[in-house]
């Protein structure tokens, strides 16, 4: 009898149209997204708050109730929903320029007030779906169309680290930065997201996770060329790791 390796999580719609481009980290994290919840069993309970950007087209993907939210409010809508039905297991998916950019007084106050809900910011260093502008986490000498000699700190200041910020909340339950360059990291990322996950569901206060992420279409690289991009040089400026647990000495 054939022994069962992988099965599709039931938090992923079937049969919808691939829409992120060939090799980009989304369709991972995402899949990830769908098997935590999944594996915690709160897939008939949960709502996503979805972002602008390409993490938008999220609710294409997961078979849960979806809210979409305006430029940078998606941490805002989510608050709205957790405290209307505080019974519901309530998470945002955004990207860098989404969460750290126009909605950065909105994920780090949603942190500091220590909200019961859970975030995924997916990290690639630019603006993916309008074509490559400079975002918040932009590295120093990337070029881009709105940096084309590269980023300087005189004219466009440093990249944020967004980790670090969030796990400084007093309100903040997790945060951890992963990457989904390899197969162990990929399997280290479902870790820190089921974590964060976790953290809401035992009422423990804001869980975050940061995802490293290629985006070889704006990079102007093969899928293999923007993961070495990852590990050699956005891997040297944003570590991974965990930069806050409150459970981890209980």
């Amino acid at each position: 009898m054939a022994t069962q390796v992988f099965k599709i999580a039931d938090s992923l719609k079937k049969d919808v149209k691939y829409t992120f481009c060939p090799g980009c980290d989304h369709g991972v994290a995402v899949r990830l997204v769908a098997e935590v919840l999944d594996e915690l069993g709160v897939r008939e309970k949960s709502i996503v708050a979805a972002s602008i950007g390409c993490s938008v087209t999220i609710y294409d993907f997961l078979n849960v109730d979806a809210i979409e939210s305006p430029h940078g409010r998606a941490l805002a809508v989510a608050t709205g929903v957790k405290r209307a039905k505080p019974d519901k297991f309530v998470f945002s998916y955004s990207g860098d320029g989404d969460f750290a950019s126009i909605g950065l007084a909105e994920s780090m106050h949603a942190a500091l007030r220590g909200e019961n809900v859970s975030a995924i910011c997916i990290n690639n260093t630019t603006y993916g779906m309008t074509g490559g502008q400079l975002g918040p986490t932009t590295l120093l000498g990337q070029v881009t169309t709105t940096s084309p000699t590269g980023r300087n700190v005189e004219y466009y200041g440093y990249p944020i680290k967004i980790a670090e910020h969030i796990a400084m909340c007093d309100g903040t339950a997790f945060s951890a930065r992963v990457s989904l360059d390899t197969v162990a990291n990929i399997k280290k990322a479902k870790q820190a997201i089921k974590k964060a996950f976790e953290v809401q569901e035992k009422g423990l206060g804001f869980g975050f996770v940061e995802i490293l992420s290629s985006c070889p279409t704006n990079w102007r690289m093969t899928p293999e060329q923007a993961h070495d991009r990852v590990r050699n040089d956005m891997m040297q400026v944003f570590k991974p790791g965990i930069y806050k647990d409150i459970t981890a000495n209980n």
